[in-house]
């Protein structure tokens, strides 16, 4: 029988789904549940040694002998600084030890309670990870407690690195009364090189086995899908579903969040295996559908080393870049010549749908229609011989980026990482300063005001141009349940201003257009995109802000799906 602790059991299951065999545990009452947890396992030795600073080190003989991680478990308080010594020597040793300290909950750190101190981190620098478990209390917290455990064990294995899993226990500690592990999610780990055989053996293969295939495309760099893997992405995109947005460097639009805001969770819509390639995804209807695919198999494949378990369902983590990725699962599919899915077709024929839906609905004056024309305008006059030709991209994060969800036809450049809606208007200056082309920045009026101060700099030339958003703050807010009359914090503190850009561009020396009505947005995109300056050029746009999300949600309402 195991113990009650299920932070615990989630524990002991991945320590033997990660390959650790052996033990050193030292004596202790809050480290209890852990010790007799891994006693009980029959696929654990246990070797029990009294002293901690001994313990270290009989851990660290044992890695170098055994040649994979090897556990070391102590009781919460000063026991466990007794083992700095041997973490150190086991960091410039690369040696994977795997420290276990259990720990009192944290609310009980730090108030005068016995052998309390704060242990996550007391290692500093001598570990590669350090993560800290929560008890968990619901599925989220079960999900992540599984995933810290999976990241230590993963940075033990691969990187060589002593690591450290801290886990607060609460009382009683003595129930062990769980008769079996429970069946956790291990998480797997593929170099690329020099295992791309086993890429196309292990994830190929569950790739053409799958029914119902999907590939997720998140943020990546420009330019970072070079044109011979042109055939190779559509090989692979004709027989599953991939999925992208215009922070990816790909070839077409993917219009998935309109085909969401239709199918829901209907089953026949939802993947078997999905494959994420790149970075952050901006589509939260995405994130929470995938999410909700629970019998999904999931493998993320980016060359960060960090691993992302966004869709809380991850299984492989393949260290490559997504090109790489890519070109393996074409080479796969040429070898197989497998028919294309009925998954693939059904998405196929709602993807389609969605992008006849995006080029014929024309909105009110709105700011969605000021992305709309602003995209029009850059496609119809980006030749050779304009001022748009090459140009760069930004958009702001919120509503910005989100429109340009539907209408961007290129390349997006967009703080995703954080998603912060500081420092877009500095970011895309900053660009046009080393830049040799017209770089366009299309932000919201909290965004730009925010960060208005990138203006103030005498070095910015013509070649940076602004669309402002202007419906008097916080547009997304008006999108959230806060903005439909639940709340009344709106109005006071989540934004609303009439404040206009003039003021600002006239002290900085920016050449200021504006529109209040269809013809003057026309007129005025026309003049930011072609007219000649010395200085930058904003265009703001002022809107309603109710119209503005009258106008998006008739968008998603009216396209029939």
């Amino acid at each position: 029988m195991y113990s009650n602790k299920e932070n615990v059991n989630i524990l002991t299951s991945l320590l033997v789904g990660h390959g650790v065999r052996h033990a050193v545990v030292c004596p202790g009452s809050r480290n209890s549940p852990i010790v007799h947890n891994l006693t009980e396992c029959p696929d654990i030795t246990c070797h029990p040694v009294t002293d901690e600073r001994s313990a270290g080190f009989y851990a660290l003989g044992m890695c170098q002998g055994y040649g994979l991680p090897v556990a070391v478990c102590v009781t919460s308080g000063t026991a466990l600084l007794n083992l700095v010594p041997a973490v150190a020597e086991a960091r410039y040793q690369h040696q994977p030890l795997v420290v276990i300290s259990a720990d009192r909950p944290p609310q009980w750190i730090d108030q005068l309670d016995g052998q309390t101190l704060s242990q996550p981190g007391a290692f500093g620098g001598f570990v590669g990870k350090s993560v800290s478990l929560p008890e968990p209390h619901d599925d989220e917290t079960r999900w992540y407690c599984n995933r810290l455990v999976n990241e230590a064990l993963l940075a033990s294995r691969w990187e060589e690195v002593p690591v450290h899993i801290n886990v607060p226990i609460s009382e009683p500690l003595f129930d062990f009364t769980v008769p079996s592990l429970p069946q956790e999610r291990t998480i797997e780990r593929i170099h690329s090189f020099p295992n791309f055989e086993r890429i196309a053996v292990e994830v190929g293969e569950l790739f053409l086995k799958a029914s119902r295939p999907m590939i997720v495309i998140g943020q990546t760099q420009e330019d970072g899908f070079p044109q011979s893997y042109t055939d190779d992405y559509r090989l692979v995109a004709d027989y599953a579903v991939v999925l992208h947005e215009p922070l990816s460097d790909f070839i077409c639009p993917s219009h998935f969040d309109e085909v969401l805001s239709r199918v829901g969770e209907q089953p026949e819509y939802q993947p078997d295996f999905v494959i994420c390639l790149g970075d952050t995804i901006v589509s939260k209807r995405l994130k929470k559908f995938l999410r909700g695919c629970n019998n999904c198999y999931f493998v993320m494949a980016n060359e960060s080393g960090n691993l992302s378990d966004t869709f809380m369902n991850l299984r492989h983590w393949v260290h490559c870049d997504a090109w790489t990725m890519l070109l393996t699962l074409a080479d796969v599919l040429r070898e197989k010549h497998p028919q294309p899915t009925a998954f693939r077709d059904l998405w196929g024929q709602a993807l389609t749908r969605a992008k006849v839906h995006a080029d014929q609905f024309v909105p009110a004056f709105s700011q969605m229609a000021a992305v709309r024309l602003f995209e029009q305008h850059f496609d119809n006059i980006h030749h050779p011989s304009s001022i748009t030709h090459h140009s760069i991209i930004h958009y702001a994060n919120s509503m910005a980026i989100r429109l340009a969800n539907i209408y961007a036809r290129h390349y997006v450049y967009c703080n995703r990482g954080v998603n912060g809606i500081e420092g877009s208007l500095s970011t895309a200056a900053g660009f046009s300063l080393v830049a040799d082309k017209p770089v366009f920045c299309v932000i919201g009026d909290l965004s730009f005001f925010y960060d208005s101060n990138a203006l103030w700099n005498s070095r910015l030339g013509g070649n940076l141009r602004i669309l402002l958003l202007n419906n008097g703050g916080g547009g997304i807010f008006r999108q959230l349940p806060v903005g439909d009359g639940r709340s009344g914090a709106l109005g006071s503190v989540m934004g609303t201003h009439h404040t206009s850009a003039e003021g600002i561009c006239r002290s900085y020396g920016v050449e200021y257009l504006s529109a209040r009505d269809m013809p003057a947005l026309s007129d005025g995109l026309s003049r930011l995109m072609q007219m000649e300056s010395s200085r930058p050029v904003l265009l703001e746009v002022f809107t309603d802000s109710a119209e503005d999300v009258r106008v998006v949600r008739e968008y998603y309402l009216t396209f029939a799906g």
